[in-house]
Order: structure tokens, then C-alpha cells, then sequence
């Protein structure tokens, strides 16, 4: 409900730091990397006002050192999941009751504490748990994080603003109410903002969420959880429970006032809780909002008269950073047959420079993916890569689990423009290469578009705007997110408002006040000044 309108700081993207050698940022987030590399956390399930001990655990591993523990958390049993249900229901009123400025305050706060005491910690959380380099860390962990809560605060004053027209006998106006129930938050291990903000938007339209993070982001997750709770988040608004994510998610979608769904994750798994939901749409009390963004198979076209270089740049970075993990990562490639020689020269140069190991290396540039099972995933690709007649491994194909899930950046080149890699999402540091004719432009514009179920994200590389123009056109709707001349991931909030169409989600854009709205149900409020104290019409005459 809107109480009062006062205007907010004006959000602005938070500069990313370097971490040059020797510089104030550098030893510090060195400093926490070691201090929690040792300190072995204990994490609760955080349910209302306490932290809940349930003794049922599972041990964190950092992925670039699998037999490494930092730490344990705990797993929730239905009774926990019900718990939190209640205690997200019980603080409703209260919380939706609060002024909007309030609750932009506590998340404005949250921003700030991330921009300063708690920018190491989180960082060095992320490397740790999740296998970021620095850079990689402080994109996401720090600064897309900050910019989700400060711009999310500003795009919520924007929709509270937006009032409909009224005149001097009728009063018009709308209340954005949140949703009747409560949210259920299930995020991802790729991206700490992502973890962060799907539970956080929800709430500070006004609403009450129960949040299931990743179980390969646990670590990152707690300190989220220290930062909302130190910048005032009030108990029970956002509820944080782990462990069996079937058993979680069937309480959750069993309860009546189940009210909406934020979610990224992959695309089976959206699939099966649509279903799920719409089984059980007879007991719900109102229409559950269902926002989610999933997989992808992110291409990129190049144009014959592209700048090598700079294709080669968007390729590897697209590809390879984060070990290619993130859902934007560039996957299937198009080269012009008349580019190819340099092209390839000038990739395999470059991606034999690059560095792999642990993120607490600054000079590494790859480290490793996630967990075992992406691990054997990717590793069973490239096997069968080996093997395979239509495709030969150009550059990388080496992998090694023994200390931590180290996978070579690895680059696939196939005659079939359907080879199996070049369809499926893999989630890893394997890239497919397809060569064609220059005379086949068009062609294969049409082949990008038809090649895969995924429109996530895709990049065009070109030089002429006739080219760029008659792409831009033709792949309307094979991405969400189109990059012209630059990586196809990297989405910056207020800038690229992210998210896909078709099997990639239902593009509601977090990182703009459209994904806001999803969070409200608004009301239209009429009210007239004097009233007609006669039914009669002119048109019936005395």
C-alpha cells in the first residue's frame, strides 16, 4: 500500500574493482578467502526467528577441492518446510502493511553493506563455494548484486507512481498490493545475485517467500543471509529452508496459499513444477504467478566481414569464464568459411594461454565446474566427441577429477550443424564449432533459429549494418538477450534486462520493473466526489 512518495537515491551501477596486484582489494578478499577456507561454517535452516539444528548434514566442498570441507548444513524435514510456510504467513500482514520506503530502506542498506563491509566476505564466498575467479566473483557476488537491490528499489518507486488519470469529480487510483500468500524461491548455484534477488524482489514488493537455495551454494547463501538480516530484514519474511528438493517443493506446492513461483534452474525441472502446479490449481486461492528462467544454447553468428580479434574475444570470454557455467554461456559458434583459417590460428592461441586452477590464483582464468555429476556429464561428451565421425576435438578434451572437477576448455568442430553439441545444453567449458559457406548467410540464420528448443541469449559479430540489420530481424525470437560486435553473456541490471523466450523461461527481465510487476497484484480504487442521487439517464426523458 502506498503511504508516502519520497524520492529515492538515483541507482547507479557499482563500479567493478581490478584487483591489481598489491592493490586494498586484493588483500582483503585474499584475507577472507583464507579465514574461510579454515573456519568451517555451520548453516541452519532459518525459519521466523531462530536457526534450526536439525544434526542432519552435508558437508560443503569447494569444487576446485573437492576433499577440502568448509563447512555443514542442515537439512530440513516436511515438518520444517511447514514451519516456514507458517512463519511466512504469520508475518504477511505486517510486512505488506509497511510503508514501501521502509522496505526500500532495509534493501538500499543490504546494497551498501555489500558495497562495503561485507564485499570480501561475499566474494571470497563465492570463489570458495561456487569456483569464481575474483573477477568473476566480484561481477556477480558484489556488483550485480548491489545493482539488483538499488535498481529494484528504483523501479519499485516507478510502479507505485504510475497512477491512472482522474479528473475533479472522480478520484482514480491504483494499490499495488502483493500477492494473497506466499512465494516460493528455488535459485540457482551459478549466481550469487541471482540466489539473492529472486527471494529479495519478492519481498520488497510486500510480500513473504520461503526460499530453497542450491545446495552447491550454500556457503555464498549464508552471507546473504547475514546481510539482510544485519540491514533489518524483519523475522519471517524470508524463510530459508534445505535438503530434498522433491519433498520440499511438493509442501510447498500443496499448501493453499501457495501464491507464486521465482525460479531459475534447468528446464526439465521448470517443466515438472508447472505441472505440478497446475494439478493442484483447484486448491490454490488464487492464480499462482509462475516466473522462471532456465537453460540455454547460446550461439554465436559470425559475419564475413567481422573483425577477427575482437569474434575471437566474445568467443572465449562467452565460452569460458566461469568454466562456461552460466546460463548465457556461448555454446554453438557460426564461422564464415573465408575467416575460418584465422579464426581458428587465433583461438588456439589464445585458449592454450589460458590459465586453470584455483580461484585463489589470480592468473587462473578457469577453474573448476560445480560438482561430480557435471563433472561426468561434460566428461561423457567429450568421450563420445572422441569417437564420433562428425565432429573432432580441436583444441582441448583433457579433464581430471582427482583433486578438484577440472575440465580443459575444450573446442568441438563439427560437419553437422545437428551434431548433438550443437543442440544440447551442456553446462560446461565445451564449445561447438560450425563452419559455413559464405554464400549460406541466410541459410544459416535460419538454421541458428530452427537448431535448438533454447532462446536465451546469442551474439552477432559484423561489420556491416546491412548483415547486422537482417540478423537483428530473422532471429527475433531465437534470444531474449541479442549482442551486436560483443560476448553474448554479461547482462548488466538497468541496462539488459535478461531473460529468454521458448524452453529458456518465461522472459519476465529480472533487472527491470517488469519482473517487479509479477510480484503484484494490483487494485483499482474509484472514488467519486458527489454521487448521482438519480438513476434516470438523459436519454429516457422526464
Amino acid at each position: 500500500m502506498l503511504k508516502g512518495f519520497f524520492k529515492v537515491p538515483k541507482a547507479i551501477n557499482e563500479p567493478v574493482k581490478g584487483y591489481a596486484p598489491n592493490s586494498p582489494e586484493k588483500e582483503a578478499v585474499l584475507a577472507a578467502y583464507k579465514k574461510m577456507w579454515n573456519e568451517k561454517i555451520d548453516v541452519p535452516l532459518y525459519i521466523g526467528h531462530e536457526e534450526i539444528r536439525t544434526g542432519n548434514t552435508r558437508n560443503i566442498t569447494p569444487p576446485h577441492d573437492h576433499k577440502h570441507v568448509v563447512g555443514s548444513y542442515h537439512l530440513a524435514e516436511k515438518k520444517h518446510v511447514e514451519s516456514a510456510i507458517a512463519n511466512a504467513l504469520k508475518s504477511r500482514t505486517d510486512w505488506a502493511n509497511m510503508a514501501w520506503e521502509q522496505r526500500a530502506a532495509i534493501f538500499l542498506k543490504a546494497a551498501e553493506l555489500i558495497a562495503g563491509p561485507y564485499r570480501a566476505r561475499i566474494n571470497a564466498a563465492t570463489m570458495i563455494g561456487q569456483s569464481k575467479t575474483i573477477h568473476q566473483a566480484e561481477i556477480d557476488a558484489s556488483c550485480e548484486l548491489i545493482d539488483f537491490l538499488r535498481f529494484n528499489v528504483e523501479f519499485m518507486t516507478q510502479i507505485y507512481a504510475d497512477q491512472p488519470t482522474s479528473d475533479s469529480a472522480i478520484w482514480n487510483r491504483l494499490e499495488y498490493r502483493p500477492l494473497e500468500g506466499f512465494v516460493y524461491a528455488i535459485t540457482p548455484f551459478n549466481f550469487t545475485a541471482i540466489a539473492a534477488n529472486l527471494p529479495a524482489s519478492a519481498a520488497m514488493m510486500g510480500n513473504v517467500v520461503v526460499w530453497k537455495p542450491s545446495d552447491s551454494q550454500v556457503f555464498s547463501a549464508k552471507i546473504i543471509i547475514e546481510i539482510f538480516k544485519e540491514a533489518g530484514l524483519p523475522d519471517g519474511v524470508i524463510n530459508v529452508v534445505f535438503g530434498d528438493a522433491a519433498m520440499i517443493t511438493d509442501t510447498i506446492l500443496a499448501s493453499r496459499d501457495f501464491a507464486g513461483l521465482h525460479y531459475t534452474g534447468s528446464t526439465q525441472v521448470f517443466k515438472d513444477l508447472w505441472a505440478k502446479i497446475g494439478v493442484n490449481i483447484h486448491n490454490y486461492k488464487t492464480y499462482p504467478r509462475i516466473v522462471g528462467e532456465t537453460g540455454g544454447k547460446d550461439f554465436v553468428m559470425v559475419h564475413p566481414s567481422a573483425n577477427v580479434k575482437q569474434a575471437v574475444t566474445g568467443i572465449i570470454r562467452g565460452a569460458f569464464e566461469f568454466q562456461g557455467q552460466k546460463c548465457s554461456a556461448a555454446s554453438r559458434v557460426y564461422i564464415p568459411q573465408s575467416l575460418w583459417p584465422a579464426i581458428k590460428e587465433q583461438l588456439t592461441i589464445d585458449i592454450k594461454s589460458i590459465k586453470m586452477g584455483s580461484p585463489e590464483d589470480f592468473s587462473n582464468f578457469v577453474t573448476a565446474v560445480i560438482h561430480e555429476a557435471a563433472f561426468d556429464k561434460l566428461a561423457g561428451y567429450i568421450d563420445r566427441a572422441k569417437k564420433d565421425t562428425d565432429v573432432e576435438i580441436i583444441i582441448g578434451g583433457n579433464y581430471d577429477k582427482s583433486v578438484g572437477y577440472f575440465i580443459d576448455p575444450t573446442v568441438l568442430l563439427t560437419t553437422n550443424p545437428k551434431y548433438v553439441t550443437m543442440e544440447t545444453e551442456l553446462f560446461g567449458p565445451v564449445l561447438t564449432i560450425y563452419v559455413y559457406e559464405d554464400t549460406q548467410w541466410n541459410e544459416t540464420l535460419e538454421l541458428i533459429d530452427q537448431t535448438s528448443e533454447y532462446a536465451l541469449t546469442g551474439a552477432i559479430f559484423s561489420q556491416d549494418r546491412y548483415a547486422i540489420e537482417e540478423a537483428t530481424v530473422k532471429l527475433q525470437n531465437a534470444a531474449g538477450n541479442l549482442y551486436i560486435n560483443d560476448k553474448c553473456t554479461g547482462a548488466v541490471v538497468g541496462q539488459q534486462p535478461f531473460g529468454g523466450a521458448r524452453a529458456s523461461g518465461t522472459n519476465d527481465k529480472a533487472g527491470s520493473a517488469m519482473n517487479l510487476l509479477r510480484w503484484v497484484s494490483p487494485r483499482t480504487i474509484k472514488e467519486v466526489f458527489v454521487s448521482p442521487e438519480n438513476y434516470r439517464y438523459p436519454f429516457l426523458g422526464e
